[in-house]
Order: C-alpha cells, then sequence, then structure tokens
C-alpha cells in the first residue's frame, strides 16, 4: 500500500511540475532576427512586403511582429501560430523552395546579407492561457521569460493559474498568451500589455505590495523550500506597422 501510494504522489507531482496544455493548441514559434548594420529598414520591407504573405499561403499564421523600444541591436521578434509541429515543418519546406520568396530573398540581398543571426524557440500553450489577440491601439508589448529552480515549474504554473493572472489585471496590466518552451522544464514565456512603459512600472510596483501576492508567492517558496526561480527577463516591445497583433 505504501509504494503504491508513493508511486500515485510520484506521478502527480511529475504532472505538477511539467504542468499542463491545452489539448489541441496551435504550436508556436518566436523568433527573432538581428539584422545587420543599417540593414533593418530592409528585412522589415521584405517581411511587410512578402514574407508574411507568403508565411500565410504555406499556412503559417502571423501573430505579431515587434521592434524592442530600444532597439539597439537592430532585432525583429515575431511570432507564428501552426496547427502541429509536423505542420511546421511541412509549411517552411514549402516557403523555403517558393519561387516567389526566392526572388525576394535574392533582391532584398543583393547589396549585402540582411541578417547577422537568428534564433527559434517552439512553445505549447498554457492551460491558463487567455490568448487574446484581440487588437487595441497605443500599447505597448512586454515579453517576460521566467526560468525555475529544478522540478518547480508546475508550482510556477499554479501560482500563475490561481492568482498571478487575475492580480496582473487587477493592477491594470492586460494578459496576452502564456506559453512553455517545447523540451524544456523550468520555462515560462509569456507576453503582457501595458498603456505605456511608465504605467508598467507602476502596475509592478502595485503588484509586488499586493498582500495576496505576497501571499501566494511565500505559499509557493515553503512548498518548494525556498525560491522557485532563478532568472527572469523583460523586454519592452512595439508592434510593426504591419503587425497583425497591436
Amino acid at each position: 500500500m505504501k509504494i503504491r501510494l508513493a508511486f500515485l504522489i510520484s506521478i502527480l507531482t511529475l504532472q505538477l511540475c511539467l504542468g499542463q496544455t491545452k489539448i489541441n493548441t496551435p504550436y508556436y514559434e518566436l523568433r527573432t532576427y538581428w539584422a545587420s548594420e543599417d540593414k533593418l529598414p530592409v528585412l522589415l520591407d521584405l517581411f511587410r512586403n512578402h514574407t508574411m504573405q507568403l508565411f500565410e499561403k504555406h499556412g503559417m499564421k502571423n501573430i505579431g511582429y515587434w521592434v524592442p523600444v530600444e532597439n539597439k541591436e537592430n532585432k525583429l521578434v515575431y511570432l507564428l501560430a501552426y496547427p502541429s509541429a509536423e505542420a511546421r515543418e511541412t509549411s517552411w519546406k514549402e516557403f523555403e523552395k517558393d519561387p516567389e520568396w526566392q526572388k525576394a530573398k535574392s533582391a532584398a540581398g543583393a547589396n549585402g546579407k540582411i541578417i547577422e543571426k537568428l534564433e527559434s524557440t517552439f512553445f505549447t500553450e498554457t492551460d491558463y492561457s487567455p490568448a487574446d489577440f484581440s487588437n487595441r491601439a497605443g500599447r505597448v508589448f512586454e515579453l517576460r521569460t521566467y526560468t525555475t529552480t529544478p522540478y518547480n515549474l508546475g508550482l510556477l504554473h499554479a501560482r500563475f493559474r490561481n492568482h498571478t493572472l487575475t492580480l496582473f489585471a487587477k493592477h491594470g496590466m492586460s494578459n496576452l498568451i502564456y506559453m512553455t518552451a517545447v523540451g524544456k522544464d523550468n520555462n515560462l514565456t509569456y507576453f503582457l500589455s501595458h498603456a505605456s512603459q511608465e504605467a508598467a512600472k507602476e502596475s509592478f510596483a502595485k503588484f509586488v505590495a499586493d498582500p495576496e501576492w505576497i501571499k501566494a508567492r511565500d505559499a509557493s517558496e515553503t512548498l518548494a523550500k525556498g525560491p522557485i526561480l532563478v532568472g527572469i527577463t523583460s523586454e519592452f516591445l512595439i508592434p510593426t506597422d504591419f503587425s497583425p497583433w497591436k
């Protein structure tokens, strides 16, 4: 009986640590491009006039396109969605060999390469993600990534599911989408939106001082016997003129 109980507890713990995802949700890809010096306008024109339309042609859904508020590294950040991981592979193969894409890419790079490097990360949506793709003019987006201590992603999910999202909304922040990186058991990545960077600062100041947040944070750290986060990154983004998600 003790062995069976221990086994059940281990299964429940594993499920908690891995978190939960919605059934049949899209497969997301977050891509970041670093443009060559003075080539960001060329890259943006390529996406505006060709790439986005060709993505849609080949079954890829354009979610949003952004540049950092302080874009010192000539970055373009964008989010795509696919029906599945398999569909993603098929779509990109068809896209890469499309004659229209080959022509547009060649023309854009006629005066030198336009991309220095790129990064791509795949995600699935959490079970508590609002996936709010509604548009609202004049807002700033915030991309936040949390890295957890070992085995504590489930506790972080529970904290967001039961407390954090509600408290974010209470303090004027808009919850947009919450995702976990494929193949990682220590990642939560999400988008918020704010009226401005100043509004974001004020909202977070109120949030971290909220007694309900302090109680929820302390409870999760008590269960973990210590902090459940080892790192947080945040970047403020503004949508490009051609971004579907504004």
